[in-house]
């Protein structure tokens, strides 16, 4: 079977909103509790790869994905590309030192685990980030391409859920436990009832809840980041998109019509169509156009995050448009 590679970085998952600041609250709650007691939370190398069941996948995987990103190598027994695949892959969790944990999961022992991932053959790869499951790769894969496929999962969950990694001490005790969970901080209320209303469709009560945190901390970027999205997602749900493609594709001079086609490709996930429009757009128009165009451009960054390679390349885009 040949490998299946799966890109990290084709859409934005709107629906992680709630799961990315959750994982990064964690992640630096946790670096700040070790601080506070002294310690470093350090793992031996030797937990950096674990058996996992069925019983403790949600400890082990879900659980731990709020910490670091969680690879799971499905193999099993009789099968020979297992044999292959699986010691690189545990090589490479302790060359990179804590950036990844990897689990392991004996199909044959766990198939519900294995349906529930939509498993057709093994050796197969996945992902979890911050509860968000990600396909790897499927079949017999080469150490090159495996790093890379590694260095880009590792990127985005420092990126986008803050997720840097455990601490690793050659020295520490095999079973060692990270750092416990830090206290909550004076916005976790708020910025949980932001999340259940988004999660209950309250679009309305989710910007509310943010802009009540920004009202006392600005510079809040759980509180920013999730403002920014859940308003795209109100702007988005009465449209009709058929219709405002039409109008786009129609009307190629009106601004609006252009910016709500922008507004849809990217809560689809099509993030270069959506800037791609908006630069054109900026390009070809100016005064109060040109300015509604850019702004929403610049919205639209916020959203996909500034760290995001597609919104550094569209901001060189942006400037050559406007100079």
């Amino acid at each position: 079977m040949q490998p299946r590679n799966m890109s990290m970085s084709g859409v934005v998952d709107l629906a992680a909103v709630k799961a990315a600041q959750e994982a990064k609250a964690k992640a630096e709650q946790a670096r700040a509790q070790a601080a506070r007691q002294g310690g470093s939370g350090a793992i031996s190398p030797a937990d950096l790869i674990i058996d996992v069941d069925e019983a403790s996948f949600e400890r082990d995987v879900l659980q731990r994905s709020a910490e670091v990103p969680v690879v799971i190598d499905f193999w099993a027994e009789w099968c020979q590309p297992c044999k292959q695949l699986s010691p690189v892959l545990e090589r490479l969790a302790v060359e990179y030192n804590g950036r990844f944990l990897l689990a392991k999961i004996d199909v044959d022992a766990n198939q519900l685990l294995m349906q529930q991932f939509g498993i057709q053959g093994i050796p197969a790869v996945f992902a979890v980030v911050a509860g968000q499951a990600l396909p790897l790769f499927q079949g017999a894969a080469g150490e090159t391409q495996i790093r890379q496929t590694l260095d880009q999962l590792v990127q985005v969950a420092e990126q986008r859920f803050g997720l840097t990694g455990l601490t690793v001490d050659p020295e520490a005790e095999p079973g060692g436990q990270a750092a416990p969970t830090a206290p909550a901080g004076p916005y976790d209320a708020a910025l949980s009832a932001a999340a259940q209303a988004l999660d209950a469709g309250d679009l309305g009560g989710a910007i509310q809840a943010y802009k009540n945190v920004l009202a006392d901390d600005p510079a809040n970027p759980e509180a920013k980041l999730g403002l920014t999205q859940a308003e795209l997602l109100q702007r988005v749900q009465g449209l009709d998109p058929q219709q405002v493609r039409k109008d786009a594709a129609e009307r190629p001079a009106d601004v609006q019509a252009q910016i709500a086609a922008a507004d849809l490709d990217l809560a689809g996930g099509h993030v270069e169509d959506a800037f791609g429009r908006l630069i054109e757009t900026v390009r070809r128009t100016a005064g109060e156009d040109r300015d509604a165009a850019r702004l929403r451009l610049l919205e639209l960054f916020e959203v996909v995050g500034a760290e995001d390679p597609r919104v550094t390349g569209a901001r060189r885009a942006l400037a050559r448009a406007l100079f």
